[in-house]
């Protein structure tokens, strides 16, 4: 089950996470300089952070309805009534493991990565 819910929920992180995690693989792809990738990640996280959270969303929740209707054999409306209950538990833990990988990853893993290679401070 656990690892059921990180792969459900890996995907949608990176995806949220995309704002600040552009920037850091120019740098390393050699794409382009520490500079535009700084001037990009301030553009992308102070204008758009918001859109890329919610796509985030949306690809967690996609994520979800999908794992659910393929690997749980949840089709039908009644088929879901049934399992009301591990549904709705299972998403409220996919959304929480969601969100706490989106914030170690972002804030932690993205922001020391930029910070080794001098795109912030």
């Amino acid at each position: 089950m656990i690892k059921d819910i990180l792969k459900i929920s890996s995907l949608p992180v990176v995806i949220a996470s995309l704002c600040c995690l552009t920037p850091v693989v120019i740098v390393l792809a050699g794409l382009g300089t520490v500079t535009f990738a700084s001037t990009l990640a301030d553009t992308l996280y102070g204008d758009y952070k918001w859109i890329f959270r919610a796509v985030g969303l949306l690809a967690l929740l996609a994520s979800l309805i999908v794992y659910l209707r393929r690997q749980k054999g949840i089709c039908t409306i009644d088929e879901a009534v049934k399992r009301r209950n591990e549904i709705i538990n299972l998403s409220i833990i996919t959304i929480a493991v969601g969100v706490a990988g989106y914030f170690f990853f972002l804030y932690v893993v993205v922001h020391y990565l930029g910070v080794f290679l001098d795109i912030w401070a």
